[in-house]
């Protein structure tokens, strides 16, 4: 299943950067206003549930049982006193939604890991292999299933009796597919609350798409097509090209589940629901703990909670605090992709949070030059990371990490080594690159977006139309599907 940066993407149809969804939204925005409150969400899981359709009518049945299986379960907590008895529902219901994902998900990984195994100890196994293709959102939607499982099982929160309404929590479209994984307390009851429709609120659901379809169709397809080149060709390529694409691809990752991220926010913000933030500026990090605190918030929370803690997290001894972040993120790189470049991507943010732990790192100064080096640092460490992250195997990422750096031929040959990469192409992503560091540190302080609501006339429609106008003048003529649409 490694299929990251575009040579196999999927064919979803309702794309967010697709003509449907351009009609889609739109459509259901005026649908959802004009109808009274005790329709709409009626009208959300009927365009949920063909927002999910349009991509494989057939695998609609996964999502409708694991909601059915996590809506009976709950209430069946609710009403139990026994203990013992809690356990067992829980235990059995994880085993269900989990063991769904393991089919679709992970059952050819660990067959052909378990066969590979046995043909190294000279015990010759062929591998059984399922012919099924990966549902779309699998991972995402078993998550917030668990997780409402979970917290109705600790009497964190309520089981939901209005299957419908519990229904529309689990399969709401903007957030389906990719996230943000959302909680029980934040969108269940948003579903179910009256609301009158707010125009200051709609216009900053407005702008955040608009800045989510920047960053994917300007930077991130733009990337996509020098890193795909690059790390399709590989043999060909040294030296500057691959240093090249690896610093593209973690713009190009970045650009494009942030992206998608803003535009799931939006869509939802529109309709007066409010989604959770799923980036914060990552990489304008000091460390990798601080990473994780603003990459993609809503896993890196899920995990903390539902895995980090139970193990003990920190209160334990230094061992098994360090222990439990390696189980973490080997866990977290293997949800990612059935793949050992995805465990080994783990491994190493794991590897360092553990460092950082040791020497103290992740507690460094938040201003100063020692700021401005470790943020540099942990963007380093997050280039390479990401190297394993994209490569289809561990030896082509280790051919990229070992084949960057050429000792020989001078400056002036290196930045023009292996394949060469046209000066146009990486002048278009100057700008936009340069755009996105800057609203990003600005960020760090203020809300742009709202910050821009302020200004004047004027001066928010200029920035409106050159946003616009840039996106439609710099997208590729065939943009790609969104990455995490595969995890």
């Amino acid at each position: 299943m490694k299929d990251v940066g575009g040579e196999e993407r999927f064919s979803v149809i309702m794309n967010f950067n697709s003509q449907q969804y351009a009609i889609f939204l739109p459509l259901v925005f005026l649908l959802y206003w004009g109808l009274p409150h005790r329709y709409r969400w009626w009208l959300l899981l009927v365009a949920s549930y063909y927002f999910y359709m349009s991509w494989n009518p057939q695998y609609v049945v996964l999502i409708l049982g694991t909601t059915i299986v996590s809506y009976i379960s709950a209430i069946i907590l609710e009403r139990t006193e026994s203990t013992t008895q809690k356990k067992l529902v829980l235990a059995v219901t994880s085993l269900i939604c989990l063991g769904v994902l393991f089919v679709f998900k992970y059952f050819n990984f660990i067959s052909e890991s378990v066969a590979y195994v046995c043909a190294q100890l000279a015990l010759p196994l062929h591998p059984v292999t399922l012919q099924v293709l990966l549902p779309v959102g699998i991972s995402f939607y078993t998550f917030q299933t668990l997780s409402y499982v979970i917290d109705v099982y600790k009497g964190k929160v309520k089981a939901e009796h209005h299957f419908g309404q519990y229904a529309t929590f689990i399969s709401f479209f903007p957030q389906l597919v990719a996230g943000p994984i959302e909680r029980t307390p934040n969108l269940l009851p948003q579903i179910k609350s009256v609301k009158k429709f707010d125009y200051d609120e709609a216009v900053y659901g407005l702008r955040l798409m608009a800045w989510g379809f920047f960053k994917k169709l300007v930077v991130a397809d733009n990337a996509a097509i020098i890193v795909d080149n690059v790390y399709g060709s590989l043999g060909k390529c040294t030296g500057f090209d691959l240093l090249l694409a690896v610093f593209l691809f973690t713009l190009q990752i970045y650009c494009d589940f942030s992206g998608y991220s803003d535009i799931a926010i939006g869509s939802a913000r529109i309709l007066g629901i409010k989604l959770m933030t799923n980036f914060k500026s990552p990489y304008w990090s000091g460390s990798l703990k601080e990473f994780w605190g603003r990459w993609h918030i809503s896993l890196s929370t899920w995990f903390r909670d539902y895995l980090y803690i139970p193990l003990g997290g920190s209160r334990c001894s230094a061992l098994r605090h360090n222990i439990n972040i390696m189980i973490t993120f080997l866990v977290s790189g293997l949800w990612h992709g059935a793949n050992w470049t995805f465990v080994l991507w783990g491994g190493i943010h794991g590897i360092i949070q553990v460092i950082e732990n040791v020497l103290s790192f992740n507690k460094i100064e938040k201003h100063g030059l020692r700021r401005i080096l470790s943020i540099l640092f942990i963007f380093v460490v997050c280039n390479i990371a990401w190297v394993f992250f994209r490569a289809r195997t561990i030896s082509d990422a280790f051919y990229i990490l070992g084949n960057i750096i050429v000792p020989t031929g001078g400056i002036e040959w290196y930045l023009h080594s292996g394949i060469g990469i046209f000066k146009s192409d990486v002048r278009a992503l100057l700008y936009p690159i340069a755009l996105i560091f800057v609203f990003d540190y600005v960020s760090l302080k203020q809300d742009v977006l709202e910050w821009l609501s302020h200004r004047k006339t004027i001066l928010r429609w200029g920035i409106y139309i050159v946003i616009i106008y840039w996106t439609i003048l710099k997208m590729p003529l065939a943009t790609s599907s969104f990455i995490y649409f595969q995890f």
